[in-house]
């Protein structure tokens, strides 16, 4: 639902911008050969956003917390999830994510920024995770080799997230990420839930280029541990 929320709101805002313009010069490489046409055109995007904004919001809770995770954010409404294959121990790994720094992901700053997290930017080389848990969000859980769980809890909308190591064995393990949200019911879930969809391509592509940079890090055989603490 988040994927097609997100969709609909991006076609919707192309095509009220569509409609606009066409009101002044109809775009007719587009079809829109009247202005009549594009306030048509207008009107069906404002509809369509307005489709996109009411989508349901489906909520979860867990009754048996399994994780750190689930003890702190057991009832959410949006979420996203993502894994990635690591050879390297548990320590290197926990070592990789509470070392990995803003330089070692492409556009994160600029995809942090967009995303209204910028109080939570590191400045180049100091760690991400250092910068996140001493700014807006706050360190809850710390299971050096498997768990770290931070977030964020306001009067309305709760946020927290985790950096989870699943062993397989010594030299081979399963990084997961993943971030939940609870939000209050009424305007408050509405309001975030359509920021939620329009920023969720963004929000993915940060969680997931962490997660490469922080498996290079570890799986790196140039760079030393005990060196880069």
């Amino acid at each position: 639902m988040t994927i097609f929320g997100g969709i609909l709101l991006y076609l919707s805002l192309a095509g009220a911008a569509a409609g606009l313009v066409s009101l002044l010069l109809p775009l007719r490489f587009l079809g829109i050969r009247t202005r009549k046409r594009g306030l048509l055109v207008l009107a069906l995007s404002l509809l369509v956003f307005i489709t996109g904004v009411c989508l349901p919001v489906t909520e979860t809770r867990l009754r048996t917390p399994r994780t750190r995770l689930d003890e702190f954010e057991p009832v959410f409404q949006f979420n996203e999830f993502h894994s990635v294959a690591v050879s390297a121990s548990k320590e290197r790994i926990d070592w990789a994510i509470r070392t990995v720094r803003p330089e070692e992901i492409r556009f994160y700053k600029t995809l942090m920024t967009i995303r209204g997290l910028r109080k939570s930017l590191a400045p180049e080389g100091r760690p991400i995770l250092s910068a996140f848990t001493s700014g807006w969000f706050t360190l809850v859980a710390d299971e050096p080799g498997r768990e770290i769980v931070f977030g964020h809890w306001g009067p309305q909308i709760g946020i927290a997230m985790n950096f989870r190591i699943e062993e397989r064995d010594s030299t081979h393990c399963l990084l997961t990420t993943e971030t939940r949200v609870d939000a209050s019911p009424g305007n408050a879930r509405r309001g975030f839930a359509t920021y939620w969809r329009m920023i969720y391509p963004g929000s993915s592509l940060i969680r997931s280029m962490w997660l490469r940079a922080i498996k290079l890090r570890a799986e790196s055989p140039l760079t030393s541990v005990t060196a880069s603490r």
